[in-house]
């Protein structure tokens, strides 16, 4: 969903699905219409898959899909979670009504990837980007992300830790914090 990716980034954010499985769903994705594949430009000069128009029109049906999973009574918040799955969580849980007034530029360090979330009349963007410039950047692996935003464990503690770090207005990061609570179990 936040762009073009590598055979092998895919496989790394899709914990426990072997190579030949993972090429299997990329053939029948792409044979649909859903996914193609095409070579960057040098120096890049890699291979890489990215959803076609027609496959980005899913998107609001994985939110729908993500609340709904969040609802399981075996649904472990806990688990890992990659640096995409994050971020399209945050467009999944986001609760504009929390986020009157808010305006604010994050930066997510989440290990070698690099996020940007932008919140702003009561709406909320994320896309793959530089992190320098934002209000607040935090700097964690997404699982440790997700205990703060999710789990509502204090960033001070996960600092303490040395498994976060946040740079600028950490305000900012508190408020964001706010703007998401995950939806009720289902009985």
């Amino acid at each position: 969903m936040m762009g073009p990716r590598r055979f092998s980034d895919l496989r790394k954010d899709l914990c426990g699905l072997s190579a030949n499985v993972l090429t299997q769903r990329l053939e029948g994705l792409e044979a649909s219409g859903i996914v193609h594949k095409r070579k960057l430009p040098p120096p890049a000069s890699v291979q890489v898959y990215e959803l076609t128009d027609w496959g980005y029109e899913i998107k609001p049906v994985f939110m729908v899909l993500g609340r709904w999973a969040a609802r399981s009574p075996q649904h472990v918040p806990t688990l890992p979670i990659s640096a995409v799955s994050i971020m399209q969580s945050f467009e999944t849980m986001f609760d504009p009504s929390k986020a009157a007034g808010a305006v604010m530029r994050l930066g997510f360090a989440l290990d070698e990837d690099r996020m940007v979330v932008t919140v702003e009349d009561g709406e909320i963007a994320t896309r793959r980007g530089e992190v320098e410039d934002g209000d607040v950047i935090v700097r964690a692996a997404p699982p440790i992300v997700a205990a703060a935003v999710y789990g509502k464990v204090p960033p001070a503690a996960l600092e303490g830790e040395g498994a976060m770090s946040i740079e600028g207005d950490r305000a900012i990061f508190a408020r964001f914090i706010d703007f998401f609570h995950l939806p009720e179990k289902a009985g």
